[in-house]
């Protein structure tokens, strides 16, 4: 499936509305609600088994989803904001809440991800540093170096907050 261009129009979803899929182990989308397809514009059948990424905007930071995978595939949940693409191009913000989802021995065997509407005080913070993650990555050649310099710049906005990555999020969630 090709991804869209982005058309720079912003979609939006009430904020009683939670965007929820799941994804096996590689990432791969084993469900989605209503939701889901409403907001990004998908027909269920179209994303089942396809890569979650397919929603990915080219805006997301590399470094924010290796922060992600890395807590999640250490068994470990996260909240984390998130740009995500529509099919037509549109692309919507989500406040996202992803867990390892386990099997009856215990064994993570895939993710679980509800998202809810992001408050615009937040999003006020999030864009511009997104933003700027997103352009010291586009300043290296070598796509390892521009995330690894992105990680650095997560870092230190935290260092400089005083924060871990889990209070500066919650943090903004609560400004809502």
């Amino acid at each position: 499936m090709q991804r869209p261009e982005p058309t720079g129009r912003e979609r939006q979803f009430a904020e009683n509305q939670i965007i929820v899929s799941k994804t096996d182990l590689k990432g791969r989308i084993t469900y989605v609600n209503d939701i889901f397809c409403q907001v990004g514009l998908y027909e269920e059948e179209e994303v089942l088994g396809q890569p979650h990424s397919i929603v990915r905007h080219p805006e997301m930071p590399r470094a924010v989803f290796h922060l992600l995978w890395q807590r999640i595939r250490d068994g470990e949940e996260i909240f984390a904001y998130v740009k995500n693409l529509a099919k037509n191009g549109d692309h919507y913000w989500v406040l996202a809440h992803v867990t390892p989802s386990r099997d009856l021995q215990g064994n993570v065997d895939g993710f679980h991800s509800n998202r809810r509407v992001p408050g615009r005080a937040a999003l006020s913070v999030i864009e511009p540093l997104y933003r700027s993650i997103c352009d010291e990555e586009d300043r290296h050649a070598d796509r390892k170096q521009g995330m690894q310099a992105g990680i650095a710049m997560i870092e230190s906005a935290l260092q400089a907050r005083g924060l871990d990555y889990d209070r500066f999020v919650l943090g903004l969630a609560a400004q809502a």
